[in-house]
């Protein structure tokens, strides 16, 4: 078996270990022990953009935001959707994140990374969000693991009331809300219905065979969602 090798680690806010570990040609990132993603199974990230972006494909002044670098699928199936003229802002929080990505020698997200759409903002996304009222089209929100799986505590204000109404206020007109999750999670599709959005929930494999279920939360005004029907 081959050994997993110990590439980086960082500590967030709270205390929690982050660690990036490579194994036989791929990379993984480890939250306290836990495995947050890995670049063999990503396929529910990918979706995550491709569900928030498809309405905006066409749209040359689209913006839109990635909250959590993590590997980059998210970052850069959003870049595959999107026309050149487009903006992709990601939000991360971690300055260790953004440098193992940007690290030529592994070659995560080098090449998203230099997109000329794409800016990179070291920040939480919380704070992200509140700073452009009215700001995107779409929103892809993979962080942590999603309100049904927190391992870390800074990111549970994003999943809280107060949380999704800044959210909201940060969609533009027609806008659309992607949430990543790691599992089914009632209450906060409750939660988003109670702020005013029409909530779509999508299962996705993490691979295309194999691997677990994962949920994939798609939110948008419910004015906006009848009118689009």
């Amino acid at each position: 078996m081959k050994p997993f090798k110990r590439l980086g680690d960082a500590r967030t806010p709270d205390g929690s270990l982050l660690e990036l570990f490579s194994h036989d040609g791929s990379y993984l990132i480890r939250a306290n022990g836990i495995e947050l993603m890995t670049s063999r199974r990503h396929l529910s990230e990918d979706r995550l953009a491709e569900v928030a972006c498809a309405p905006f494909k066409d749209s040359p002044l689209a913006r839109v935001l990635v909250g959590g670098l993590g590997l980059g699928f998210t970052l850069r199936a959003a870049l595959k959707e999107l026309r050149d003229s487009a903006e992709v802002v990601v939000a991360e929080l971690m300055a260790e994140v953004i440098a193992w990505n940007a690290n030529p020698e592994w070659n995560i997200s080098v090449e998203a990374m230099q997109d000329l759409r794409v800016r990179i903002v070291q920040d939480d996304v919380y704070k992200v969000l509140r700073a452009n009222p009215g700001g995107f089209d779409a929103l892809m929100l993979d962080t942590d693991n999603g309100p049904d799986g927190l391992l870390m505590s800074e990111n549970a204000a994003l999943y809280e009331k107060r949380g999704i109404e800044i959210t909201i206020a940060a969609l533009r007109p027609s806008g659309v809300i992607a949430y990543w999750s790691v599992g089914e999670d009632r209450s906060f599709v409750g939660a988003l219905q109670r702020a005013g959005l029409s909530v779509e929930a999508i299962r996705v494999r993490a691979h295309e065979t194999a691997g677990p279920m994962h949920w994939l939360y798609v939110a948008r005004r419910k004015g906006e969602a009848r009118a689009r029907a």
